[in-house]
């Protein structure tokens, strides 16, 4: 939003049918600072920018808008942000063939590398054909293909969660056969991603169970084996007291990222028992805010991060309302407003 609106008149629909004047308030003016934030790790999930002049339909290949696109990761890198790609956010399983995503990878990675830029790539089952059943050992094989092409750009992989896995497992050690392979084989630390049903209904049940409490054993269970070879996991359930339960259980060393979109100012902030660093879709649109809540963190002024982070919770939770998937929606309009893409 450029300065020249400031104090100008819009008139905005409310829920009920009306409208109702708002006045444009004077930008909070937080500026690119790329230096590393020390306190806690931030990633941003970055969403792609499609060229809005070439048709493309649902089963075609996705036209990204390159250059768009790369440049709305070196936005993110100017505020000293990492960039998660080739996730949910860049509707990875929605639109973006794997085809894509790896050509995304490369080209985002070596963008990274010439400025210096933190990036993890997701690296998931999505080149196995939906709608079709495979066997665990094909599953296997698709996570195991991803997670070297990432590594082999020379990023950190995102292991993502798989609806084909969740297709193919009748049980928990189903889960803990393949992921114990994943891991096994990573030539780096990864980070494992929980993403729940209601960003994705396909992966109810994930982990073999309904049951959280047994989901959640299951998991930690997983990293403390392979403590070794998981620099973090992310936790997208929307339900802050889990994560935070589990954080204390994590084995030292172990990272956890919060994908709580509804709740994720009180996770970074933490308690006496821990915090919770960050991969979040919200970042991509709240990018200059995050940056500049984490500094205050850096400069030991948690009130000032709570005054910088806690007021975006409103729009968090306007973009993340039921249904959670359609966020992505939120997320290119908040980017198209803000100028960085036509």
């Amino acid at each position: 939003m450029t300065g020249a609106l400031v104090g100008e008149e819009l008139v905005l629909p409310c829920a009920d049918g009306t409208l109702a004047p708002y006045r444009l308030g004077e930008p909070a003016g937080y500026e690119p600072v790329s230096t590393p934030l020390r306190n806690r790790v931030f990633y941003a999930a970055a969403h792609v920018v499609c060229n809005p002049l070439v048709t493309w339909g649902p089963g075609g290949r996705a036209n990204v808008d390159w250059e768009a696109t790369l440049a709305y990761r070196h936005h993110l890198w100017s505020y000293g942000l990492g960039v998660a790609e080739a996730m949910d956010t860049a509707q990875r399983g929605s639109g973006l063939d794997w085809a894509t995503s790896r050509e995304l990878i490369r080209r985002s990675v070596a963008e990274g590398k010439a400025v210096g830029g933190r990036i993890a790539c997701g690296a998931g089952t999505d080149q196995l054909d939906a709608g079709r059943s495979y066997s665990l050992e094909q599953v296997l094989e698709a996570y195991l293909e991803q997670v070297a092409f990432v590594e082999g750009q020379g990023a950190a992989a995102i292991v993502m969660a798989s609806r084909a896995l969740a297709g193919a497992a009748s049980d928990p050690d189903d889960y803990r056969r393949v992921y114990d392979a994943v891991l096994s084989q990573a030539s780096r630390p990864v980070i494992i991603h929980w993403l729940g049903p209601m960003f994705d209904p396909a992966l109810a049940g994930y982990w073999g169970s309904d049951d959280l409490d047994a989901a959640s054993a299951l998991v930690l269970d997983l990293v403390a084996d392979h403590s070794d070879r998981v620099e973090g996991i992310k936790i997208s359930l929307l339900d802050a007291g889990r994560e935070a339960a589990m954080r204390r259980l994590l084995p030292e060393g172990v990272r956890m990222y919060t994908g709580d979109d509804l709740n994720y100012p009180s996770l970074i902030r933490g308690d006496d028992q821990g915090a919770s660093d960050a991969l979040l879709g919200i970042f991509d649109p709240i990018a200059p805010a995050a940056a500049a809540a984490l500094r205050a963190l850096d400069a030991g002024a948690p009130q000032r991060f709570d005054e910088i982070l806690v007021p975006t919770l409103p729009l968090a939770r306007h973009v993340f309302q039921q249904p959670t998937y359609h966020y992505k929606v939120g997320i290119v309009f908040l980017a198209y407003l803000n100028g960085h893409q036509g």
